[in-house]
C-alpha cells in the first residue's frame, strides 16, 4: 500500500534504509520505489502526489508500491533532482528554478511572459519541454512538470508603481530574482519553505509568489497587500522525474501504466494549480488583506521594465547550441493562443 512519510519525520539512517528502496522486498516480485516532495503535506500538490502513486499501485494490482516523503524529509528542494540521479530517491518533485544554472533553457520558461493561468502555464510548459526534449533533464526520467498560475507581488507595505518598488527586499527564486532587479527592487534568493518565516521576521518585506501559495504556504498571514502584476506574471515549473537506471529497470507494462497515469496528472495538476489561485486569493481577503490593481500605464512601465531580461535571455543562449529563441516563441505563442481563447 502506497505510503506517505510527512515532514518531521525523524531520519536517523534513512540513506541506508532507502538503499533497498526501489527494489523487490520481502514480497516477491513487488516493486518498491521511494519519492522525495517538496510540497509540504497539508499542499494540494502533495495530496496529488501521494494519489498519484496510488493511482499507480492500483493500476498494477499493488505490484509497485510508492512511499512519498513529503515536505522536502528526504531531500531538500534544491537538492532534490541531484538525489534522484544519484540514488538518494526513486522519484523527485521540486522546482528547476532551485537548481539555478543547472537547466539553462527551461529556466526561459520563469520569464515574465504574462501566464495567464496555471492550466495554460502547466499545459504550454509540458508541450515545450515535450518537443525540445532538452539535453540537461536526460540524465533523469521525466514523468512529468507542473507550472503555477501567474507570479505576483504580496508585500508588507503597498506597491502601487514601480516607485515603490525601488530598494524593496523581495523573497524571489530562479529566474524571479532578475524580474524583481528589473523592477528596481532587491531580491532575496529562498524557497517558498522559507519564505513565511523570512517575512515574519521582516529579513524580507516582500515576496514574489502564485496567490496560491497564500494559502498553500500560509503566507497571507504575514503579508498585507498583494499587486496584481499578472501583466509580468512568471510562472515556475515543477519537475515529477525518475532515476533513469530505476526506469529502465521496470517491466514494460508497468512503465506503460505509469506513462498513462503521467498523462493524466498534468491535467490534474494544472486544474488544482487554478483553483488554488481562486481559494488564495479568497483566503487572503479573508485574512484582511488587499489586492491593488495597477492602472493600465503603470502595467506598461512594469512589462517594459523587464522586457530587456526576455531579450537578453534569448541573447544569452547565442552558441551555446540552446534553442532559446524558438523555445521562447513556442512559450508566447501557448499563451496568446489561451489568453485568446
Amino acid at each position: 500500500m502506497m505510503k506517505a512519510v510527512k515532514s518531521g519525520l525523524a531520519l536517523a539512517g534513512v540513506a541506508v534504509v532507502l538503499s533497498g528502496c526501489g527494489r523487490e522486498g520481502a514480497d516477491e516480485g513487488k516493486i518498491r520505489l521511494s519519492y522525495s516532495v517538496f510540497f509540504p503535506p497539508t499542499h494540494v500538490q502533495c495530496k496529488l502526489s501521494e494519489e498519484w502513486a496510488a493511482e499507480i499501485e492500483r493500476r498494477t494490482a499493488g505490484r509497485v508500491e510508492i512511499t512519498v516523503f513529503s515536505g522536502g524529509s528526504l531531500t531538500k528542494a534544491p537538492q532534490c533532482y541531484q538525489g534522484v540521479v544519484d540514488g538518494v530517491s526513486d522519484l523527485g518533485q521540486s522546482a528547476f528554478a532551485y537548481s539555478r544554472g543547472r537547466f539553462p533553457l527551461i529556466e526561459g520558461v520563469d520569464l515574465p511572459l504574462g501566464y495567464p493561468d496555471g492550466i495554460a502555464a502547466t499545459r504550454i510548459v509540458n508541450a515545450a519541454i515535450k518537443k525540445f526534449a532538452p539535453a540537461e533533464i536526460q540524465d533523469t526520467r521525466i514523468m512529468y512538470v507542473h507550472a503555477h498560475g501567474p507570479g505576483v507581488l504580496a508585500t508588507k507595505k503597498p506597491v502601487k508603481s514601480l516607485d515603490d518598488l525601488k530598494g524593496l527586499k523581495v523573497r524571489a527564486t530562479g529566474f524571479s530574482t532578475k524580474v524583481v532587479e528589473a523592477l528596481g527592487g532587491s531580491p532575496v534568493s529562498m524557497s517558498q519553505g522559507e519564505a513565511y518565516e523570512a517575512l515574519q521576521k521582516g529579513v524580507v518585506e516582500a515576496t514574489m509568489c502564485p496567490v496560491e501559495t497564500l494559502k498553500g504556504w500560509k503566507q497571507a498571514e504575514v503579508i498585507d497587500y498583494v499587486t496584481d502584476s499578472q501583466c509580468i506574471g512568471y510562472t515556475t515549473a515543477f519537475f515529477v522525474t525518475m532515476n533513469k537506471e530505476r526506469w529502465e529497470s521496470l517491466p514494460a507494462d508497468i512503465r506503460e501504466i505509469i506513462t498513462a497515469v503521467n498523462e493524466e496528472w498534468v491535467e490534474k495538476h494544472g486544474k488544482a494549480w487554478l483553483d488554488a489561485d481562486i481559494e488564495g486569493r479568497a483566503y487572503t481577503l479573508a485574512q484582511g488583506r488587499e489586492f491593488i490593481t495597477l492602472p493600465e500605464s503603470e502595467r506598461k512601465r512594469w512589462v517594459d521594465s523587464v522586457a530587456p531580461l526576455i531579450d537578453d535571455f534569448v541573447a544569452g543562449a547565442a552558441g551555446k547550441n540552446i534553442p532559446a529563441q524558438d523555445f521562447v516563441k513556442m512559450l508566447r505563442q501557448g499563451i496568446e493562443s489561451y489568453r485568446a481563447q
